[in-house]
């Protein structure tokens, strides 16, 4: 796959938008609607739209991250102070996330990328056929039987009069 996405711009998702709709050839909404109406018919169309969505969520948190960040950094006289260097911060942070989410998306996309052929796609594949749809561990208390009051059950050896 080639590297044609720009680092660090809004295009990111735009792009990645289109490689989507290209591999599929359709637009988002309807790619959104046949995996609403048949999640398990296509496992790389539901995990798309899944890190597709999540890919919008962190780049909306970025810009509104970026906004306030600008509207501090305007407020600010000559010299930025700790609640604007945390703003500065929330960025860095979106950019990752916002980048991490990009880089799933990508990894789904590409048909040839490492873990997807070979051993390590064997494994994968044995996995999620086993996969659970519950929790892995048991999250209630398990069901004891009801035992008798020790009051109530006569002892063995002994002779009651």
């Amino acid at each position: 796959m080639s590297d044609d996405i720009p680092d660090g711009s809004d295009n990111v998702v735009g792009v990645l938008t289109e490689r989507i709709q290209a591999r599929f050839g359709m637009g988002m909404d309807q790619l959104k609607a046949a995996v609403a109406a048949a999640p398990d018919a296509n496992p790389d169309a539901t995990a798309l739209v899944k890190y597709h969505g999540l890919l919008l969520d962190s780049q909306a948190a970025l810009d509104r991250a970026e906004d306030d960040l600008l509207a501090a950094l305007e407020a600010q006289p000559s010299e930025v102070d700790d609640p604007t260097m945390g703003l500065a911060q929330r960025v860095n942070t979106a950019v990752s996330a916002r980048d991490g989410r990009a880089l799933v998306v990508r990894w789904l996309l590409d048909p040839d990328a490492p873990g997807k052929k070979g051993l390590a796609a064997e494994r994968l594949a044995r996995l999620n056929r086993g996969a659970r749809k519950g929790p892995a561990v048991q999250t209630s208390a398990p069901h004891r039987p009801a035992v008798p009051s020790p009051a109530s059950v006569p002892r063995a050896g002994r002779a009651t009069l």
